[in-house]
């Protein structure tokens, strides 16, 4: 790409969380910096009402990645950062949930920063948190003293092993990007002597279109099955699953482990 060079001074990059869907839950310096970009490089979690914030001269560029379809690879999009920077100047890479978790927001402000642009971050709301949204707090006194983020799907594809020492603790365990790992988290816990913890997976939190179900965490990938439950999801593994349990509503969707309600 031929790049027509504007001065170091008016390139810049907004690394942009937009929380976990919703559009109220934006914070007010991300609409901001939505509301002036030149440029956006959104991926696939961002709502079409939150790209609707744009101006109309803003052009908008999709760089998402799908579970088992064609992504756009990371080389890619640090070179249109590049390109869109210095031919364009306002660049904003807008990620779901919060950018520095499990977002590579810090390896692209990184690259900008090495190749002479201005780079900032703009924290969001994580998807972690929708766990609040749905009655579930990541601790609780008497319950859980404290909280594991793990990832079900490391560079090469495996789960973290971090699982194997926090399915031994007592604190709340959620994993992101594990909906493919389901079988195996549940075994992980089984051998630990845990296979009766409560789980829960949020599946589209935030939005009108969420699911969420409740089972032990022996019957993950039994119940999400049967459930059709799937990415972008969430996975809740503790103690303070059984908060919300006990709090459900007329819209809450809960399973035994023989698909029953409870």
């Amino acid at each position: 790409m031929k790049i027509n060079t504007l001065n170091n001074k008016n390139t810049r990059l907004y690394i942009v969380g937009c929380g976990p869907g919703s559009i109220d839950l934006l914070t007010m310096k991300a609409f901001s910096v939505i509301e002036e970009a030149k440029t956006i490089l959104y991926d696939n979690l961002v709502s079409k009402e939150i790209l609707n914030i744009t101006n109309k001269d803003c052009l908008k560029v999709y760089v998402g990645k799908k579970p088992y379809e064609k992504s756009t690879k990371q080389q890619e999009i640090n070179a249109l950062i590049k390109f869109y920077a210095y031919s364009r100047g306002n660049v904003v890479r807008l990620k779901g949930g919060d950018p520095y978790i499990f977002g590579r927001g810090f390896e692209e402000l990184t690259f900008a920063k090495e190749n002479g642009i201005e780079a900032s971050y703009i924290p969001g709301i994580s998807s972690m948190q929708t766990s609040g949204l749905n009655n579930i707090p990541l601790t609780h006194r008497g319950i859980s003293e404290g909280f594991w983020i793990i990832t079900g799907s490391r560079q090469d594809g495996s789960l973290s092993a971090d699982l194997y020492l926090a399915a031994q603790s007592k604190s709340t365990i959620v994993i992101y990007m594990g909906m493919s790992k389901l079988a195996e988290i549940s075994e992980i816990y089984s051998q630990a002597g845990k296979g009766l913890v409560q789980a829960c997976i949020i599946e589209n939190g935030s939005l009108p279109k969420q699911r969420k179900i409740f089972c032990k965490v022996e019957d993950l990938k039994t119940v999400a099955t049967k459930e059709g439950l799937h990415n972008p999801a969430i996975i809740i593994i503790g103690g303070v699953v059984g908060l919300a349990i006990d709090d459900r509503t007329s819209e809450l969707i809960s399973y035994a482990a023989n698909g029953t309600e409870i």
